[in-house]
């Protein structure tokens, strides 16, 4: 699934595929913006790590989890 962060005060977002689900993203975001914590993590299917200030967050978009079809469809 494909993430993509818009960060204030920053010209490009951050766009990344994850291998987590959209309710684990969507609990882990709400959770830490009801705790008030500083910093989200997340991690994308390559083993790369971000960590993004949970006060500079402009939106975060969650994109489908549907599959790609490989090959030809008729």
């Amino acid at each position: 699934m494909e993430i993509r962060i818009g960060i204030i005060n920053t010209g490009r977002e951050l766009s990344f595929d994850t291998g987590s689900s959209a309710d684990e993203i969507r609990s882990q975001v709400a959770a830490a913006l009801e705790q008030s914590t500083p910093h989200l993590s997340f991690s994308d299917v390559k083993g790369n790590s971000y960590i993004v200030p949970t006060a500079n967050l402009a939106y975060i978009e969650l994109g489908t989890e549907e599959l790609r079809r490989v090959g030809f469809v008729a």
